[in-house]
């Protein structure tokens, strides 16, 4: 060994220098890697007898990627420049191998590498335009020299990942490495040295014509705004891979970094960059002691087989643990179980899934009329219809056969799980797991705690989440949660205005053009009109005294229209098909319905669409976050990105809420109230307080946990 940092060390085999970066969990590019690696670059540099050079990452993969954490802080493009330059420059070959997953700055290190050898199975990917941000150590000057503009402008404007058999077919890999990685890579380089290979510096090289047209980068400005409506980042990266056809390399490569500098300033950027650390955030729950140690799950139960139940068990299924699914009938239970595969099959059939894998998950799930199949169940998730009396039935009895300790959980959207918990003898162990529809592709998973679950119930799901793969987030209970408390107005005055003249299509477009992944009536129709009807009807006693409230929903309702299922709700559908067609019959029901409300007609513009909706969905965050419903602030912002479809690069509700103003959004809560009365448009105490004291969230937040102490 020569010497070594503690993340970085180099090895001698024979003539040949290894690289070796051990910094777990994913080897991400911090400033202790970037030394070390400079400290390994100049020792190499000072050998007279090295002539190749090996970097290659121990554990579960090479470089992930650079460390996001150091965005907020002071630009390092010029360090990873020079750095990556550095190993770029050397006399002798360098071989970068590779295995696992290699993202951004991971695969730009290696692009600097003068070969790229790699373990069958690695993945690779430019995913910065979803962060607001372009690769910007090097990838879009280096790139489009080693696989021309087009190709590498389809990597970086679709952030889609490749294999390493499509980056062999690409170009950016040499070799596909079948076997012991190391030894391979070192097999590779002895086969160039001998060969008389030497360095081969991708700078040097030229991006070829033919790909580099002006047809092609106007398509590829073209998919940049299709893909991404609303935001510059894809737009910048086109442009930048552009000046790689046309500027010296090293001019390029300062030219990357001025715009990448520029791309971390926007708010696209910062938003999206604050959801991803929200998420990493969810998990951390402020009073709840390290000694907290979560219960083992090996075995699940959940109890009916519709939809969610079916996706719940999907979810533990891919997670390696067993599942039994009951339903109370055997009709429920075959239909149930046939879903299932079919959701594996149709993942078998696009090549997400291999049939062995899908036969292995299927063996992990029983089916079962009895709950005594669930006796031995670590956790029992309840997922039938929202019906208080029929959840207490269900818990009284899983009192009955389940083992002490076992977990019980209800997928309530709504309901008081105080009244579910009654009905047990063990409140402590009871809690809401609230999973999103279809639960086996949403990543949301709301947690609710009741006054009586215990710490040890909180630990054990909230580490469940991760063999799930969701993002857990913590609420106290209350009609709603977080997210379906939040949706409450925001879909009540999308329903109000459908009832005032507006049309669905016209709600719906304001919404999704402003970046809502899906218009609202849209949704109601998807989930199915029924569904919002028994909701309401259920929890009557919860809403303001408004005869017009949610009717657009039940006038719907009542005419036989419950959205995609029946072909026919705010808009008409074709069998087989979920385009959405205009349909002159719902707008005459609607209207029918808002002249027996005798609801004023009145012309809506786009701003008024996005203000009715908007606001009092923000609003009623800031109302959650003070009445200490959700931890903090981030943690809305990720119920709402992750299960709701709200823009990722808006960075969530309150992070919006600011982006805009408090003052703004209190302002815009006094507009409408003065236009529609305080029923619904009473700011909340918090908003109220922020504007008076001038207080962002966060200062408020730090107040907050500093009184707590």
């Amino acid at each position: 060994m020569m010497s070594s940092s503690n993340v970085v060390r180099v090895e001698r085999d024979g003539e040949l220098a290894l690289v070796i970066v051990h910094n777990p969990p994913v080897n991400t590019i911090n400033a202790e890697v970037r030394a070390g690696l400079q400290q390994a670059l100049t020792q190499i540099q000072a050998s007279k007898d090295v002539r190749g050079v090996v970097l290659l990452c121990e554990g579960s993969t090479f470089f992930s990627g650079a460390d996001i954490g150091e965005f907020s802080g002071p630009p390092k493009e010029e360090e990873y420049r020079l750095l990556f330059n550095g190993y770029e420059a050397l006399s002798v070959p360098v071989v970068a191998a590779m295995h696992g997953t290699v993202m951004g700055g991971g695969l730009e290190i290696a692009l600097a590498c003068h070969y790229r050898v790699a373990a069958a199975g690695t993945r690779f990917g430019m995913p910065e335009v979803t962060l607001g941000i372009i690769p910007g150590a090097g990838g879009t000057q280096r790139m489009p020299r080693l696989i021309g503009a087009e190709q590498a402008l389809e990597l970086i404007v679709t952030a889609r990942p490749v294999d390493a058999s499509k980056g062999r077919e690409l170009g950016f890999i040499d070799e596909i490495i079948e076997g012991d990685l190391r030894a391979g890579a070192i097999t590779h380089l002895r086969a160039l040295i001998k060969a008389g290979k030497g360095p081969r510096r991708t700078g040097e090289m030229t991006v070829p014509a033919a790909s580099a047209t002006a047809e092609i980068f106007e398509r590829q400005r073209q998919q940049a705004r299709k893909l991404y409506p609303n935001r510059n980042a894809a737009q910048v990266a086109v442009e930048v891979v552009q000046a790689a056809t046309t500027m010296p390399f090293q001019q390029g490569l300062e030219y990357e970094t001025k715009r990448v500098n520029e791309c971390k300033q926007s708010v696209e950027s910062k938003g999206a960059v604050h959801v991803f650390f929200a998420e990493r955030e969810t998990r951390r729950i402020p009073g709840l002691a390290d000694s907290i140690k979560a219960r083992p799950i090996k075995s699940a139960g959940v109890i009916g087989a519709g939809t969610m139940g079916g996706g719940i068990a999907i979810c533990f299924a891919n997670a390696g643990i067993k599942v039994t699914l009951l339903d109370a009938n055997e009709q429920g239970l075959a239909k149930g179980m046939a879903n299932v595969d079919r959701t594996y099959q149709s993942m078998v059939d696009r090549g997400r899934l291999s049939a062995d894998d899908k036969a292995k998950r299927m063996a992990l799930i029983s089916s079962s009329l009895s709950y005594d199949a669930l006796r031995d169940a670590d956790v029992i998730i309840e997922a039938v219809f929202e019906s208080m009396d029929l959840k207490r039935k269900i818990f009284a009895e899983l009192d009955r056969v389940a083992k002490p300790g076992a977990v019980l959980a209800t997928n309530t959207s709504t309901l008081d799980i105080e009244q579910i918990a009654d009905a047990t003898k063990r409140p402590q162990d009871v809690i809401g797991m609230h999973f999103f529809s279809p639960a086996n592709v949403m990543p949301l998973l709301e947690v609710v705690r009741t006054t009586r679950t215990s710490d040890e119930t909180i630990r054990t799901v909230m580490d469940l989440a991760k063999p799930l793969r969701k993002t857990p987030v913590l609420a106290k209970v209350c009609y709603g949660f977080i997210g379906n408390r939040m949706m409450e107005g925001y879909a009540r005055e999308a329903e109000r205005m459908v009832l005032e003249g507006a049309t669905p299509r016209q709600v719906d477009t304001a919404l999704e053009e402003w970046g809502m992944a899906m218009g609202i009536l849209a949704v109601f129709d998807m989930a199915g009109i029924d569904v919002g009807v028994n909701v309401h009807k259920a929890n009557a006693s919860q809403f303001p005294l408004d005869p017009a409230y949610y009717q657009a929903d039940f006038a719907l309702h009542d005419a036989g229209r419950l959205g995609q299922k029946n072909g026919k709700g705010y808009y008409r559908y074709e069998p087989g098909n979920r385009a959405r067609f205009d349909d002159p019959e719902a707008i005459a029901i609607l209207q029918e319905r808002a002249k027996q409300l005798k609801v004023p007609q009145r012309q809506h513009s786009k701003d008024e669409i996005l203000e009715r909706c908007l606001y009092p969905l923000l609003n009623e965050g800031l109302r959650i976050l003070g009445e200490g419903v959700a931890l903090r602030a981030s943690d809305i912002d990720v119920v709402w990105a992750a299960g709701y479809g709200f823009p990722r690069y808006r960075g969530g509700p309150t992070f919006y809420a600011e982006t805009i103003g408090l003052d703004v959004l209190l302002a815009g809560m006094r507009k409408y109230r003065d236009i529609f009365g305080p029923m619904h448009w009473q700011p909340a105490p918090l908003l109220v307080e922020l504007v008076e004291r001038g207080l962002t969230i966060s200062q408020w937040e730090a107040q907050q946990r500093g009184s707590a102490r």
